[in-house]
């Protein structure tokens, strides 16, 4: 495990993950619209690539036209129908069922065929036939298996010499880590002992997810063995007030409404959430 990542959620059970995030699926809430529904897929589309705006730029859907994608986490489907509609040969999978029944459906709704099977991040080839895919992508994922150095094994596995890794896991050292534990502090001041814990509860829309590791430009390389780094980049500061996001509404905390865009876009580049990943596996590995 990485230097930073100092509370060991190896022993949380694939039972456990699965069913907080068949509680809520990622981003379902992000539209009122009948869940299912061309209007809701496209609101949550809007909505997340709105608050989320580095997504496109990272996962240049475009450039894999004709390329085979596997997509290691795909959610309720919103970055996989875009490599898919983008002309994409798409393979997702996720071990949600709820999330992969509105994926499924998404599919439907947009006619695109895609290739979805439920799997467990660490054990993907025993559901995944073993093949080279052009691109593994994972937004979001990795950090919430108990075991990412088995999930990184497996994606090796679906790597070949001009193959590409690109993920994003949890940023340690970001803004929102710090806003976690200050708002921890008011109500125990040993919260800078329970980071890890603490990270893992509030990582989520939903509170209480039960693994969430975070990571740092040094500690993402430690989980990446057999690999070449080729990229990293840290992104995003969510600066809205959560009731009014909740509402629909895009009103910034007082303290961000202040903070000229050139700066909150440094900050974003030195204390965001997402490290963004791009790696190709090493040669002779």
């Amino acid at each position: 495990m990485s230097r930073c990542a100092v509370k060991d959620f190896s022993s949380v059970s694939m039972e456990t993950v699965g069913a907080f995030w068949d509680a809520r699926p990622c981003n379902i809430r992000h539209s009122r619209r009948e869940v299912g529904s061309l209007e809701y897929f496209e609101d949550v589309e809007a909505r997340k690539y709105f608050v989320e705006p580095h997504i496109p730029g990272f996962a240049q859907f475009e450039r894999w036209k004709g390329k085979k994608v596997l997509e290691i986490g795909c959610g309720i489907g919103t970055d996989t129908i875009n490599f898919a509609r983008a002309g994409a040969q798409v393979t997702a999978i996720d071990y949600s069922e709820k999330s992969l029944d509105i994926a499924r459906r998404r599919a439907e709704v947009y006619g695109l065929d895609i290739d979805f099977h439920r799997a467990n991040a660490e054990e993907i080839s025993k559901v995944v036939p073993v093949e080279c895919y052009d691109l593994v992508y994972s937004f979001g994922v990795i950090h919430h298996t108990p075991r990412p150095g088995r999930a990184v094994s497996e994606i090796a596995k679906y790597l070949g010499a001009e193959s590409e890794l690109r993920m994003m896991v949890y940023h340690r050292y970001s803004w929102k880590t710090f806003w976690i534990l200050v708002r921890s502090l008011r109500r125990d001041v040993r919260a800078f002992g329970k980071a890890d814990e603490l990270i893992a509860r509030y990582s989520e829309a939903q509170t209480g997810c039960p693994v969430t590791y975070s990571y740092t430009r040094d500690s993402i390389k430690d989980l990446l063995k057999g690999f070449d780094v080729v990229e990293t980049k840290v992104e995003h500061i969510f600066p809205y007030r959560i009731a009014d996001y909740r509402a629909g509404r895009y009103r910034k905390v007082w303290y961000f409404r202040y903070v000229p865009r050139s700066i909150f876009r440094l900050m974003e580049r030195r204390y965001g959430w997402h490290l963004c990943v791009r790696a190709k596996k090493a040669q002779g590995s």
